[in-house]
């Protein structure tokens, strides 16, 4: 059978396939979006590919995060291509609304829009209008027609910050014919260590094109406590230089109750303690600040204030409980920690994103739940520089102990702070893989000419 019809065969039957998943889970979106308000935007971009088509004539660099986090990292990688290439144009896609929220404040020069689901027509009209010269992904956004795609009509794809957990290379065992055509037609794997680059080779990733490059991750970390936006919150919740700061951030339920109870406690002995809480989603804000106040703790909510407040910056008018309910702001609220509880650990989430607490040399504490960061968690236990709590009662003994020997936890933060700044590195490996695929503009031409002169 020809390869192009084969394709054309594969790509069909996901067709059907995806439809047939929408169809039963349709009541499930309608009841999220009658109840909840998800999922009503997008629909355009998202099923027929109706993405903004660029204004310009530059050549169009598409870039992929699925979610927050993601976004997050693509900050210095698109930091240095638009300094390398400037005449690119850069296109960012993301899956979730909070993703494309962030996107928007992040990238706010560039074209930000959702990603199309993975049908052939809407695949197709998003190529159409972008006309990218090459397609990046993160960490594993592997579409089977978003690449059979860029296969039939020659578009690289460039997979950064490449990750393939235990869990998941083991699915995609189950699949492996599938899977191995579609890591053919990759051009490029910029991985994050040699465990997970071995498992792609294993799954048919040539091997020629599979590089080690380290995780963007540790180069997006901010370690400096008094950047601006970390002392832009630290007035706005006027807390002062000297008063402790705990913070419970990315929590899931219960986690907020923990650090709740916690506080109760340590407050007793500690009464000049800060709590910040920094739910996971947008949609916990409102449940998490009614569970404060029916807790009997007074709240201040960052939304409610800002540096330039006549309350921001005044203690008087702060209460000591504090809710992060904006958007990606956790990155400069974790500089304010002196112990951060990161969340999702003591739940089924398997963890959130403990390099940036630890970034910042906060004495960082999780639950036993970390499978989305294993490696990251294994480099900070093996170098006792954070500390596993199984549960409520833990938490509050861990952090009551660390607040009571400031020695110990000051020297977990610059154990944790030094591991994080020996990791970076990744961001100018995976530009310089990215940049051999991009094709050459005028200005990058006049600007390699006199470099050689």
């Amino acid at each position: 059978m020809p390869g192009w019809l084969l394709n054309h065969l594969k790509s069909w039957s996901l067709n059907l396939t995806y439809l047939t998943m929408l169809v039963i889970i349709s009541p499930i979106v309608l009841w999220r979006m009658l109840t909840q308000g998800k999922y009503c935007v997008g629909w355009n971009e998202r099923l027929l590919g109706c993405v903004p088509q660029p204004k310009d004539n530059k050549p169009c660099l598409w870039l992929h995060a699925v979610s927050v986090g993601e976004v997050m990292q693509l900050r210095p990688v698109v930091a240095a291509l638009r300094s390398q290439h400037p005449d690119y144009h850069f296109v960012i896609t993301t899956t979730t609304v909070t993703g494309r929220d962030v996107a928007d404040k992040s990238f706010p020069d560039d074209t930000v829009c959702y990603f199309p689901f993975d049908f052939t027509w809407s695949v197709r009209r998003a190529f159409r209008r972008l006309r990218p010269v090459a397609v990046v992904l993160v960490e594993l956004e592997i579409w089977p027609n978003l690449i059979l795609e860029t296969d039939r009509i020659n578009v690289p794809v460039i997979l950064i910050n490449g990750r393939l957990s235990a869990n998941s290379f083991r699915g995609y065992t189950r699949f492996c014919y599938l899977v191995r055509g579609l890591l053919e037609s990759v051009h490029t794997f910029a991985i994050q260590n040699e465990i997970y680059a071995q498992r792609m080779r294993a799954l048919g990733a040539p091997p020629e094109r599979v590089h080690v490059t380290g995780s963007i991750k540790f180069d997006a970390v901010e370690t400096d406590r008094y950047n601006p936006q970390t002392t832009e919150i630290r007035r706005a919740f006027a807390i002062a230089d000297d008063a402790p700061v705990f913070i419970a951030g990315s929590t899931q339920s219960p986690e907020e109750d923990y650090a709740l109870a916690a506080y109760r406690e340590i407050r007793k002995s500690v009464p000049q303690l800060r709590l910040i809480l920094v739910p996971r989603h947008k949609e916990r804000f409102e449940e998490v600040a009614r569970l404060v106040q029916s807790q009997g703790f007074a709240l201040t909510r960052r939304s409610t204030v800002t540096s330039g407040d006549s309350t921001g910056g005044d203690s008087a008018n702060v209460s000591p409980v504090l809710l992060l309910d904006t958007l990606g702001e956790l990155s400069a609220c974790w500089g304010l920690a002196d112990i951060a509880f990161v969340g999702g650990s003591l739940t089924k989430r398997g963890g959130q994103n403990m390099i940036e607490p630890a970034g910042y040399g906060a004495a960082v504490l999780f639950g036993p739940n970390t499978r989305n960061f294993r490696d990251v968690v294994e480099i900070l236990l093996k170098n006792d520089a954070a500390a596993v709590v199984h549960n409520a009662e833990e938490l509050t003994t861990r952090v009551q102990a660390l607040l009571q020997s400031r020695s110990t936890r000051l020297e977990m933060g610059r154990r944790a702070q030094q591991l994080v700044l020996a990791q970076q590195g990744a961001t100018t490996r995976t530009v310089a893989l990215i940049s051999q695929v991009l094709p050459k503009t005028a200005s990058c031409e006049a600007r390699s000419g006199k470099r050689a002169a």
